[in-house]
């Protein structure tokens, strides 16, 4: 029995759940979900220091999931956002990987009720 494709890419796929595992990671997404902000923001509302801040932003930004967008006026200043391109392309992924759709019913190829007959079970069937 041939057992189809998983319907997105596995390594991408575990990549990306294991970037996503942190509770911090997670946070900063469902914070930039209301909005730009900028590291002291993130960091006020999370109670975070600064540097752990910006490490975090900065394995969401080399995922993709995150934008940087310099102040006009002061370019010291940073805001991000997050990627919305990128965050519909974790969803479709995510959505088509767990879809319960997805879920058939057992079709035994081994052991009692399958379609296959094993040497085994012919050798036992003539004892």
């Amino acid at each position: 029995m041939a057992i189809a494709p998983p319907p997105t890419n596995i390594e991408r796929l575990a990549q990306q759940l294991k970037l996503l595992a942190n509770p911090k990671r997670l946070q900063i997404l469902h914070l930039l979900m209301e909005g730009v902000q900028c590291n002291c923001e993130l960091g006020d509302a999370l109670e975070m220091a600064p540097n752990l801040i910006s490490h975090h932003l900065g394995l969401l930004r080399d995922a993709g999931l995150v934008d940087v967008e310099r102040d006009a006026v002061d370019a010291r200043w940073l805001y991000y956002s997050l990627n919305e391109e990128a965050l519909a392309a974790l969803n479709a992924a995510y959505g088509a990987f767990f879809d319960p759709a997805r879920i058939k019913p057992r079709r035994p190829t081994c052991g009692p009720g399958s379609s296959v007959v094993s040497l085994t079970n012919i050798a036992l069937e003539r004892a």
